[in-house]
């Protein structure tokens, strides 16, 4: 065979898969040892809108041609991530349950501190203390804490990335972006958990809250 060039790496089944040694072979060179041949079309249009055509091209210069399997590279590529791309989604909804309850866990015990301060704040706005310092007294500390938290787990996510990697396409296991959007979101839900029952401690009535048991 007449070697007539060099191309790069190919993938031959999927994208994690390992790149193995391959080549090009001519048909005309070829033994007749083959079973099948795949054929790359390229379009400057939607190329799922020229299966038939492609199908008709084929049938006319041998009609008993079986075509089979006409896909887009679109298509390839997203059946070779099938497997990897539902368990981030697993993933992902088990991220987004694990969110929902912390929030609500969060909310839980800022309300029952609240609740079991109602005296203490109607006695502190009684002798002057705005809704503002009432809401840094209530949001402070938890917020103080959330970020301990986030610290934390920024740091456990860097030490564990690497059992992902192998999970990941177009994306390092350390992307910086990533890890500040998923910090943000964090610090977000938490404050938001703690600001609704901060909120509702800053508009107490002094003289309820004193009375209150």
């Amino acid at each position: 065979m007449t070697v007539v060039g060099v191309v790069g790496d190919v993938k031959q089944s999927s994208l994690d898969s390992e790149t193995l040694f391959h080549t090009y072979e001519s048909v005309l060179q070829n033994d007749g040892s083959f079973t099948g041949l795949h054929l790359a079309v390229r379009a400057s249009g939607s190329p799922s809108s020229l299966a038939s055509s492609l199908r008709a091209a084929i049938w006319g210069l041998d009609n008993q041609l079986a075509v089979a399997q006409v896909q887009t590279m679109d298509e390839v590529i997203s059946e070779s991530t099938a497997s990897r791309r539902f368990n981030l989604y697993l993933l992902s909804a088990f991220a987004a349950a694990a969110l929902l309850l912390a929030a609500i866990g969060i909310y839980g015990v800022v309300a029952y501190s609240v609740g079991q301060r109602t005296q203490e704040i109607g006695v502190r706005m009684a002798l002057g203390a705005a809704r503002s310092d009432v809401l840094r007294m209530v949001l402070g500390p938890g917020m103080v804490l959330t970020l301990i938290g986030v610290a934390l787990g920024v740091a456990g996510a860097l030490a564990f990335t690497r059992l992902l990697s192998s999970m990941l396409f177009g994306v390092r296991p350390t992307d910086p972006f990533t890890f500040v959007i998923t910090a943000v979101v964090l610090v977000l839900a938490a404050g938001l958990a703690s600001y609704i029952p901060a909120r509702r401690a800053a508009k107490v009535d002094p003289m309820v809250a004193l009375r209150y048991e």
